[in-house]
């Protein structure tokens, strides 16, 4: 179960997406130490600021870019199951070359409708792995905000994902 995780789907209804956000990847990097560890979540984004002047959708510039990141720690109790402690460390950095965001409030509300939310927010959260092969894991949350929520993962690197085809 540890390694790096690719996020290919989940069952939670996500928030309505925005034209000026781009989220091109979500990876979880599960972090073992005995029946302790840490579950690093990453969304990389890429967003086109918006002037006064009305924009069409085909002229955006995605030039603003980075990762935001959430790590939590966790241990393992009842069997299998992952209990996500309280100690979740959010983090935001712009990347390489980034312009600076003209309205960071605005954008973290944007990164957070657009990202499945039980991958950032671990209050009263815990995870059972239903699935795990070499490739692909399953996990079902359990918690009063997300119970009974699926995620799919696959393992990073075993196939590239072009969304551009």
């Amino acid at each position: 179960m540890a390694g790096e995780w690719q996020f290919l789907f989940t069952t939670n209804q996500l928030g309505r997406p925005s034209p000026f956000l781009r989220m091109t990847e979500l990876v979880q990097n599960v972090q073992v130490d005995g029946l302790n560890g840490m579950v690093v979540n990453q969304a990389i984004w890429n967003l086109a600021q918006q002037d006064d002047e009305v924009i069409s959708p085909t002229s955006l510039t995605f030039d603003v870019h980075g990762i935001f990141q959430s790590k939590i720690s966790y241990n393992i109790n009842q069997g299998a199951r992952m209990t996500m402690k309280e100690d979740h460390d959010l983090t935001i950095q712009l990347g390489k070359g980034s312009k600076v965001p003209k309205d960071p409030q605005g954008l973290m509300g944007l990164i957070h409708r657009a990202m499945p939310t039980e991958m950032f927010d671990s209050s009263n959260l815990a995870m059972d792995t239903t699935y795990l092969d070499t490739d692909i894991r399953i996990v079902r949350f359990t918690g009063s905000r997300h119970e009974g929520v699926r995620n799919i993962f696959m393992r990073k690197g075993v196939m590239e994902i072009n969304p551009k085809l």
